[in-house]
């Protein structure tokens, strides 16, 4: 199991990573598209960084938003696998 991250290694990361904030022990986004199609076609992008991971986001969809959370479930909380996996969302359009 991967080891939870305190509450300083949290704010050091964050603060590293564009438009994550940490709510209720998790790593949120808000993606905004122009369409259902296009916020569909960014879903479908985290297939594979998510399984190359082994480590998934909850995913919700509302039209043109996509909000992913992130959290390492079986450690309770935030760990070094959600920021890594946040860094690589990042980089997806």
């Amino acid at each position: 199991m991967a080891d939870l991250l305190n509450d300083t290694e949290i704010q050091e990361r964050t603060s590293q990573l564009s438009g994550w904030r940490v709510e209720d022990k998790q790593l949120r986004c808000t993606r905004k598209f122009k369409d259902f199609i296009a916020a569909i076609a960014f879903v479908n992008k985290l297939v594979a960084p998510s399984e190359a991971a082994a480590h998934h986001p909850d995913i919700e969809i509302s039209y043109n938003k996509v909000t992913l959370n992130l959290t390492t479930h079986d450690a309770g909380g935030l760990t070094e696998k959600d920021f890594a996996l946040a860094q690589e969302i990042s980089t997806l359009d």
